[in-house]
């Protein structure tokens, strides 16, 4: 079984699908334009449903929680929640919320190794 793995943001959701032993994750494109309000969860809902029959089956989704640095939510928070729990009700799959503080810094940090001009 895999895991889909999704970055909701205001205008896209970043998806991702782990390998079939739930070690690593590939990117599998975003839903775009996707912004937080009507069928936002249905358009992830059947993405998710559109995975789950080419691969080896989806038990579960991470959504990830954007949360002030000291923990506080923010509005994203309260919007991405609320994503959540309807994408459960849609698919009948489990969803945890992984809190994703820092982990755009952390990407970028990566990028300006790598790639002299990634912000271009």
């Amino acid at each position: 079984m895999r895991i889909v793995g999704l970055d909701v943001g205001e205008r896209r959701i970043g998806v991702a699908v782990s390998d079939a032993t739930c070690t690593l994750a590939r990117p599998v494109g975003k839903l775009s334009p996707v912004v937080l309000q009507g069928d936002a969860p249905g358009l992830a809902a059947a993405e998710i449903t559109r995975l789950a029959s080419e691969e080896d089956g989806v038990s579960s989704i991470v959504v990830g929680l954007p949360c002030h640095l000291d923990g506080s939510p923010s509005a994203m928070t309260v919007r991405v929640t609320a994503f959540a729990a309807e994408l459960s009700k849609l698919t009948g799959l489990p969803v945890t919320l992984q809190d994703e503080r820092l982990t755009s810094l952390e990407a970028e940090r990566r990028l300006a190794i790598t790639e002299k001009d990634w912000r271009v």
